[in-house]
């Protein structure tokens, strides 16, 4: 009875996971389908909770603060748009970052931790919101980080292998890492076809995304490491905090917006154009 308890708590988490998933997929889909007020909305909240367990994961003592100031630039973009919001994330962080009681260091990491929280969820607004298919993109690339993160865990899971950070995520091996290029390979393939479009150019940014994911979730590993916590929060029974389950999404929000962005005919390249 004692060798099963590992087994049972394994079950008891994934099933946990699996019910977060059933609540938060669906109304992901629903605010990014519908865009606007809806996911402004939505992206501030988000963001006031990544605040919140920002400064609860650094011990900050400005947690009420770094809450609400997080969830100003996307507002701010909600009702304005991008430049009255990049200018709110600026002026935010540095008020944040000057308010904090400590070091100069600590003030920079405060300063830091308000644009990575506001940042992320920030950007699927503007990527939705973008002169492109904006409601297209989005939806690809959150559909493709979530094929990712499956390919990973059943990859990973399925195979084991050496990790592929060791310092920062021990439990993530490079099987897993390979499984979820692959099903971002594909699912890269399949918004080809479902926008009609030439086939490479998704597929290699299937891949991106994959990486990109992959590389957020890595990153924020190694930021939970550094400040000794386990999750950012408990809000999501079976994820840890909302920071723990959308680092990876984010940031492949991140990258697609600028590359986006800043290659103007690689909407056209994936049939993006608006």
């Amino acid at each position: 009875m004692v060798a099963s308890a590992p087994a049972s708590h394994k079950s008891r988490e994934l099933l946990l996971r699996l019910l977060s998933a059933a609540v938060l997929i669906p109304f992901a889909l629903f605010v990014v389908s519908q865009g606007g007020t809806a996911l402004g909305l939505s992206c501030a909240l988000f963001a006031a909770v990544m605040g919140y367990e920002w400064a609860r994961m650094t011990a900050s003592p400005n947690m009420p603060l770094a809450a609400v100031f997080s969830a100003l630039p996307a507002i701010a973009a909600t009702f304005s748009g991008f430049e009255l919001a990049a200018l709110v994330l600026l002026i935010c962080g540095a008020v944040v970052g000057a308010l904090h009681p400590s070091s100069v260091s600590d003030k920079v990491g405060a300063a830091f931790g308000l644009f990575y929280s506001a940042g992320l969820p920030l950007a699927l607004f503007l990527l939705r919101d973008g002169d492109w298919n904006g409601q297209a993109a989005a939806l690809i690339l959150m559909g493709t980080v979530w094929a990712s993160d499956s390919g990973a865990y059943f990859a990973g899971k399925g195979f084991g292998g050496p990790p592929l950070s060791p310092k920062d995520s021990p439990s993530k091996t490079w099987s897993g890492a390979l499984g979820a290029v692959l099903c971002s390979a594909l699912c890269g393939l399949i918004a080809a076809g479902i926008l009609d479009t030439e086939r490479v150019p998704w597929l290699f940014a299937g891949i991106a995304i994959s990486v990109s994911a992959q590389w957020g979730d890595l990153f924020e590993s190694s930021l939970k490491r550094r400040f000794g916590v386990k999750d950012t929060s408990g809000f999501l029974p079976g994820h840890g905090g909302v920071m723990d389950r959308v680092d990876g999404l984010g940031m492949a929000c991140v990258v697609g917006l600028v590359v986006l962005t800043v290659f103007e005919p690689l909407p056209g390249l994936l049939g993006l154009d608006g």
